[in-house]
């Protein structure tokens, strides 16, 4: 079965396509000067796909799954109307344009439309390419147009038309080049193009080599448009030429599986051998760490063998077809029973998948003694010329039954290919059992069309599946049979591939249901080579729905994308997206079938579903809508990324190690991860987002900011026109920001130099482009801008130090000094990827903000009696905040809302308990040591890390003395839940808040004093992790006068977390609190966990309460009562559309108020903005800290 995925790469289409009903915003045909957003619509009643007739480029994703195009009858009326005079033409145009202009052709004849019909090309990375049927025998006038980025404005090649002949019928291609229309025309017969033989031409012993003649009119099937290898010739005698190519194996370097496979490789002539190398592999690492290593290079070797990357060799030995299959039967039963083991990992049930389609069938007819024997009986056939007998013996025959290899199957299509050309040179009889043998051929490599597939297990279903599968053939067959059409009516084509969509869902369902209940020890061979037919359907639905998302995205383009969804959303109008919405649901639903975090694609697809049948809420309603689809949309975003990084931790320097040693180009080396990411259905998904969260941002007025790698660094800011080398001034060598004009997708970002940390691009990006993956390979903060506003602000800032910060969300540049004022400086990448800090711009401190620590006289302190001087600052606020609470009952806003809130019970571990638990195990001499050595210790050579290590270490591994639990125990009932939080005399300061600088371990007892001893230590030992020394050196405290002490309170088990800002820390308006929620603990909040909180702006002196933001943290951190009191949080896949905070306006409100109304009140007690972190527990609002708010 074949892994090609076809891949649609036009950024636009004809103009001249009709628009599907579901699509269709106006009623007046609009003349070529009409101002539309991204090309000129002419309304009609017909539609043509936008991807059809091969109007793609291919990229290989795996070595072979099932067939994901239409061919069947296509195959045969295509072929039927080449042989009335019809010519079948690939035109390439060896030229590339700026990013957003498209390359159309126009001609004289009447496939063209007489000069009035645009017919666009496609991008591919070789030029720009289309596929045409022509009236064959007659003159044509052609030239290339290109339409540029706005879609009104075309420029016409210079010269004078190009004039081509057209041959009588046949398969050709030919090449182009830009304004050379006086160039010879050069018609090639199609598949001619750089054929070069790598043996030679010549042969040994005499032996008779007969050329495969390319010029073939039989469509070759998607397991040979794939092959990498060499070129397939005859043989009439049988003297094959198994002398091997000249290969080099690098063997440098390499360790443990990866020289354990290149050495069996290098022994592994032919293709059984190879595949007895990768069941070792597989085999030997099942009960070890390195089981997915075995899995991650064997996918990449299998990959490379069925594409003849890697090429199989005759060995002298005699196996026939049954000894790979049975090969490939173990190979397959270790890997289903791989995946259904519970501590199977994602990572490597995405891996397995690609080892699937690579392996060939094992079905009885393989297995049995003497296998694939209907090419005997074809070889001594007496109806054929003897020539073509002994071709067909000594290339396919013997071969096939003495070493059996991919080429094997290349060489049959040709030979099928070369007797079909003709009709009637060769017996029915002959060709009909030729082909016959072909489709048996295809079975055994698994390489047989979805179709062809999906009926081989027919028989297998239950009655409800059977329904499924044909349901989803007949819908299929319609979808094929409308494509072919010159008269498609635009609803029924709509419908029909949704239909198809829907129909593909409940057929894959069905057979992965079936293939959940994993794979029986006792299981009969039949029922295993049955098991491996239903898997290979189920990733060859996957793999069709990559193609009809494709259709679905080519459609939505043609109606205006963005722009034509934004429009309707608007005024209004939601009913267009649900189309878009459902085809969206459907790919999340795929990846979860696929086994990528299914629970996060369930949650996804179910507020997806929920957004589409709500429509409009009634209050707010157009931006309540947009905000929360946003929401999910950057949920599913997220995923889609997630699983491109993923793939970049898994293939790329595994890809360049085993291609370095087995001698695989290297383009095949770089470009090996982009093609899994880009070829795969997670690719479609992320391209079907993209035009939905555009259209979604405009709907809200967002500010045109696109984030594709998020983080924050500091650099020059450097315009350039484009991403090439050698555009960066020579006189910079610090780090770089670099803004770009123009991009294709394909450059690469570390190539312009190895100083860039971060990238802003003036114009739209999809994130899964070359680029996009790139720059997130690269570590390189990368974002887009397409606000003319944000444009000249940021050339303003050209030239000068900047600082970029990019989150999920938003963006921010601003002109920096060299050095950060906040504590600790900027995090940028170097060009390895790793850290870097600057020094920070030294903190004032007024004479009360620090104090040096006082003695511990006492075991332990009663929260209300905390303060600064004992505990630190942030216990001694807690305790005001306990005071507080009693009185907050009587609080109320001038609007009557209750300001009313409790704070959780709790106790202090003072300043001075470490030192005395140091003294007591005697090691407060190497603590001393180790403290002075930290004070001057430099970054370089890991001098600091080391010793930040051996302090940790040592503090880590300290007890609280007895007395602190006998005394917590008095506090707390025995069974409680705590939470262990720190209260340095170096945090919750005026000018040092160091939020999130130190430890806090939740969920703990004193009943385990063990754990709970070992809690203690963590905070102790957070002290002094890297981050916090240098926090403390650039705010000029010496690292012994720092201390800590521990502030132990009760654990809530809330349903919402929040921090309020009593001060707007964007526009510093001081009459709104503003909030950001997460559901579950705080720590959501705190961690920087990727997603973005319910964001509320709540008015201090009125009842306002706008939402700027929904929430779309994938999980939520709880604890629950029932678990154990370990250290340890659970985390659950969160569904907001079951959560009230998004779907119940008046609770959001009330909310947004009571958090209001707390603030104003704790800010007026503090005096001054505070930054408040709390909860809600129930119906109770939790205050658990406060601070000064960073000024």
């Amino acid at each position: 079965m074949d892994s090609l995925r076809v891949l649609h790469c036009s950024n636009s289409s004809s103009t001249g396509s009709t628009l599907p009903t579901q699509f269709k915003f106006f009623n007046k045909t609009y003349s070529n000067d009409t101002p539309m957003n991204r090309r000129v619509f002419l309304p009609r009643r017909e539609l043509r796909f936008l991807d059809q007739s091969r109007q793609y480029s291919r990229i290989v994703c795996g070595a072979s799954s099932v067939e994901t195009r239409e061919e069947g009858k296509r195959e045969e009326k295509t072929g039927s109307r080449l042989r009335h005079g019809k010519v079948w033409l690939r035109v390439r145009l060896d030229h590339q344009v700026n990013f957003g202009e498209q390359v159309l052709i126009l001609g004289s004849s009447k496939e063209l439309g007489l000069w009035k019909k645009k017919v666009p090309l496609n991008w591919t990375e070789n030029g720009w390419t289309c596929e045409l049927e022509l009236r064959g025998g007659n003159a044509m006038e052609f030239k290339f147009v290109i339409l540029e980025k706005d879609q009104q404005k075309m420029a016409w090649e210079d010269g004078n038309n190009r004039v081509l002949n057209l041959p009588k019928r046949g398969r050709y291609e030919m090449v182009c080049h830009w304004n050379m229309t006086e160039e010879a025309v050069n018609l090639l017969p199609f598949g001619s193009e750089e054929n070069v033989d790598e043996f030679g031409d010549g042969t040994e012993n005499g032996s008779t080599v007969v050329d495969v003649d390319p010029s073939l009119e039989v469509d070759t099937s998607p397991f040979v448009q794939q092959w990498q290898g060499v070129d397939i010739s005859f043989m009439r005698s049988n003297e094959h030429r198994s002398r091997e190519r000249e290969r080099k194996w690098d063997t440098s370097g390499l360790e443990g599986l990866a020289l354990k496979l290149v050495e069996g490789d290098q022994n592994a002539r032919n293709w059984w051998r190879k595949l007895e190398v990768v069941r070792e592999l597989i085999v030997g690492s099942l009960q070890s760490k390195d089981r997915l290593e075995a899995l991650i290079y064997s996918a990449i070797y299998l990959k490379w063998i069925n594409t003849g990357q890697i090429p199989c060799f005759e060995d002298g030995g005699h196996h026939r077809p049954n000894r790979h299959a049975e090969i490939s039967r173990l190979i397959f039963r270790e890997l289903e029973l791989i995946s259904s083991r519970k501590d199977a990992s994602p990572q490597e049930v995405l891996v397995i998948r690609k080892i699937h389609p690579c392996l060939p069938s094992f079905k009885a007819e393989f297995t049995a003694s003497v296998p694939l024997t209907r090419i005997r009986d074809i070889a001594h056939r007496g109806d054929i010329p003897h020539d073509l007998k002994q071709e067909i013996k000594h290339t396919i025959q013997n071969k096939l039954h003495r070493n059996a290899g991919p080429e094997d199957l290349i060489a049959t299509e040709a030979m099928l290919a070369r007797i079909t050309k003709n009709p009637g040179e060769y017996s029915e009889a002959f060709v009909e059992q030729f082909k016959i043998f072909h489709h048996e051929l295809k079975d055994f490599f698994n390489a047989g069309s979805l179709a062809e597939q999906l009926e081989s297990i027919r028989e297998s279903l239950d009655k409800r599946s059977i329904s499924a599968l044909t349901s989803f053939l007949e819908y299929k067959k319609k979808l094929d049979k409308l494509q072919e059409s010159e008269n498609a009516v635009e609803s029924r084509a709509i419908d029909l591939l949704m239909n198809t969509l829907q129909s593909l869902v409940s057929l894959r369902e069905a057979i992965a249901n079936g293939l959940e209940s994993g794979l029986r020890n006792d299981a009969p061979d039949a029922a295993i080579a049955m098991r491996q037919k239903w898997r290979l359907c189920e990733i060859g639905l996957e793999d069709y729905c990559f193609v009809l998302l494709s259709r679905f995205l080519n459609s939505i383009e043609a109606v205006g994308g963005a722009h034509w969804l934004a429009e309707n959303a608007g005024s209004g109008n939601v009913s267009c997206w649900n189309d878009p919405l459902t085809a969206l649901m459907i790919g999340i639903r795929q990846l979860g079938i696929s086994g990528w975090k299914k629970e996060e694609c369930d949650a996804i697809r179910n507020e997806l579903l929920s957004w589409k049948e709500g429509g409009l809420p009634r209050n707010d309603g157009k931006t309540i809508w947009a905000l929360r689809l946003k929401a999910t949309l950057d949920r599913a975003r997220r995923l889609t990324e997630e699983y491109s990084e993923e793939l970049l931790r898994i293939f790329p320097q595994k890809v360049q190690v085993l291609g370095k040693a087995l001698g695989i180009p290297e383009n095949s080396v770089r470009t090996y991860t982009e093609a899994e990411i880009r070829a795969g259905l997670i690719f479609q998904v992320s391209k079907l987002c993209t035009p939905l969260l555009k259209a979604v941002r405009s709907a809200v007025g967002s500010e045109g900011w696109d984030v594709l790698v998020p983080g924050a660094v500091v650099g020059t800011l450097v315009q350039v026109e484009s991403i090439v080398p050698g555009s960066l001034p020579s006189s910079i060598t610090g780090p770089i920001i670099l803004v770009v004009n123009k991009a294709d997708g394909d450059e690469e970002v570390t190539a312009a130099g190895n100083n860039i940390v971060g990238v802003i691009l003036l114009q739209e990006l999809p994130h899964l482009s070359h680029l996009g993956v790139r720059a997130r390979q690269e570590r390189v903060v990368f974002v887009t801008c397409e606000d003319d506003d944000k444009v000249s602000e940021i050339q303003k800032l050209k030239g000068k130090y900047s600082r970029l910060e990019a989150s999920p969300t938003g963006v921010n540049i601003c002109q920096s000094s060299d050095n950060s004022k906040d504590g600790i400086t900027a995090k940028q990448l170097s060009s390895n990827g790793s850290s870097m800090f600057e020094p920070s711009r030294p903190h004032q401190f007024s004479g009360s903000a620090f104090k040096p620590p006082g003695t511990n006289k006492r075991g332990v302190v009663a929260l209300i009696d905390a303060d600064t001087e004992t505990s630190g600052a942030k216990a001694a606020a807690c305790g005001r905040l306990a005071s507080l609470a009693a009185a907050s009952d009587k609080v109320y806003s001038d609007q009557g809302v209750p300001a009313s809130f409790k704070v959780p019970a709790g106790a202090v571990i003072p300043f001075g308990s470490m030192e005395l638990a140091l003294a007591k195990s005697r090691s407060t001499e190497t603590f001393e040591s180790l403290l002075q050595q930290i004070e001057t210790a430099k970054l370089d050579n890991g001098e600091l890390d080391k010793l930040c290590l051996e302090l940790q270490k040592l503090i880590s591994s300290l007890q609280p003395p007895e007395e602190i639990t006998e005394n917590l125990l008095k506090i707390f009932s025995k069974n409680a839940r705590l939470i262990v939080r720190s209260s340095a005399n170096v945090e919750d300061l005026a000018g040092m808040s160091a939020a999130g600088l130190y430890e806090s371990i939740p969920n703990v007892s004193p009943s385990n004093p063990i754990i709970f001893g070992n809690a203690i230590s963590r905070v102790w030992a957070s002290l002094y992790t890297r981050r916090a020394i240098l926090s403390r050196r650039a705010a000029n405290v010496p690292q012994k006068e720092a201390t800590m002490a521990v502030l132990v309170q009760e654990m809530l088990q809330p349903d919402l977390s929040f921090v309020l800002h009593t001060l707007s820390p964007t526009d510093r308006d001081s009459n709104f609190v503003e909030a950001e929620i997460a559901p579950g603990l705080g720590e959501t909040l705190a961690s920087g966990t990727r997603g973005t909180p319910w964001r509320l702006s709540c008015a201090k002196f009125g009842e306002a309460v706008k939402t700027f933001a929904f929430a779309n943290f994938s999980e939520e951190m709880l604890v629950l009562n029932s678990g154990p009191a370990d250290g340890e949080v659970i985390r659950l896949t969160v569904d907001y559309s079951k959560k009230p905070l998004t779907m119940d306006p008046v609770f959001r409100r009330q909310l947004g108020q009571r958090l209001c109304a707390v603030g104003f009140f704790l800010e007026r007690k503090f005096g001054g903005p505070q930054d408040v972190e709390g909860c809600l527990v129930g119906k109770d609002i939790y205050i658990v800290q406060t601070r000064p708010q960073p000024q």
